[in-house]
């Protein structure tokens, strides 16, 4: 039985946790005051808000007050800030989790303004340790309801990743491995940019009442190949665009992720920053909405031509009209 803290009570948090939890590892869930709109939720109705089951019995729930108990818990670390507050939770938990053997961290996207990779960030906040990377088609509802899920941790430490992968495997929860750490970020940032695309265009067909399977199947196939020319130009691997970090990915996200969801709103015509405002302000993060200025800086950094993220950042970010994304294709 592994001790495992999840410091951040969001929905992916809160889903590994009771998943954890229900394998039989000795967890608690240690909620920021980032959380506090669902921490009563959690510790008085034993359930968040966006999820569909209850908390195991098992599971212990502590708030702000409880971050020196937490860290002194924790063999192994999961991190569930999202990218633009990695930096700030690395800071925050760094002074009580030396005794910690390893971090998970579960962010897909890279850190705002540096554009440093989620696991880089952590690896210069925290006490030394090794940080391994989850990643791949794992939405939040369907970990938390034990729908089989298959994701990939990434870590140049053998042994971290092997362990980390073995604390959270069940028959319901498979984990593949690889040493492609980049590749894996890479994936996991670029993909949420795509799947906006595939959003938009799925948003543009209901308002012209047309089907257009033909042209989503090629956006998907060509956003796919960017990724994979994005993950070798950083210094990953293309292969990791074709496995569970990138082509598994995108294609959950593009079935029902929040990211579809913002792109499809764009498609039928809503405004891209009133948009974002208001799903914000219901507490869904779109991280693709930053990911497309940063697949963008960085594509002009690497002399890289990647139309289909491109036309996204310039529908999000320069007012170009929804059906860029047709005129792409063509």
């Amino acid at each position: 039985m592994a001790r495992v803290t999840v410091f951040g009570a969001g929905a992916a948090g809160t889903a590994l946790a009771i998943h954890l939890a229900r394998k039989g590892e000795d967890v608690i869930l240690w909620g920021s005051e980032h959380d506090g709109a669902v921490l009563a939720d959690l510790i008085d109705g034993r359930r968040h808000p966006a999820l569909p089951e209850r908390l195991p019995q098992e599971l212990r729930v502590l708030g702000p007050d409880g971050l020196q108990e937490a860290g002194t818990h924790a063999e192994i670390a999961v991190l569930g800030a999202n990218s633009a507050g990695a930096a700030s939770l690395g800071r925050l938990v760094a002074p009580v989790v030396g005794g910690a053997r390893l971090a998970v961290s579960i962010a897909k996207g890279l850190e705002p303004g540096t554009l440093e990779r989620v696991s880089a960030v952590y690896a210069r906040g925290l006490p030394p340790m090794p940080v391994v990377v989850m990643s791949g088609p794992s939405l939040a509802a369907e970990i938390a309801e034990e729908l089989l899920t298959a994701v990939v941790f990434a870590s140049e430490d053998e042994g971290a990743r092997k362990e980390a992968a073995e604390v959270f495997r069940s028959d319901r929860f498979l984990v593949d491995t690889t040493d492609d750490v980049v590749g894996v970020e890479i994936c996991g940032m670029a993909k949420n940019v795509a799947a906006i695309g595939t959003g938009i265009l799925e948003g543009l067909s209901r308002h012209l009442q047309q089907e257009n399977k033909n042209p989503r199947a090629a956006l998907f196939t060509r956003a796919l190949g960017e990724i994979a020319d994005l993950c070798e130009a950083m210094g990953g691997r293309r292969d990791s665009a074709y496995g569970l970090a990138g082509v598994g990915d995108l294609l959950v996200t593009m079935l029902g992720g929040r990211n579809r969801m913002y792109g499809e709103a764009i498609g039928m015509g809503a405004e891209p920053e009133h948009t974002l405002r208001d799903m914000e302000a219901r507490g869904l993060t779109v991280e693709g909405a930053g990911s497309a200025r940063e697949v963008h800086e960085l594509a002009g950094r690497q002399h890289l031509d990647l139309p289909v993220h491109e036309t996204v950042y310039r529908i999000l970010h320069e007012g170009a009209p929804p059906t860029s994304v047709l005129e792409e294709l063509r």
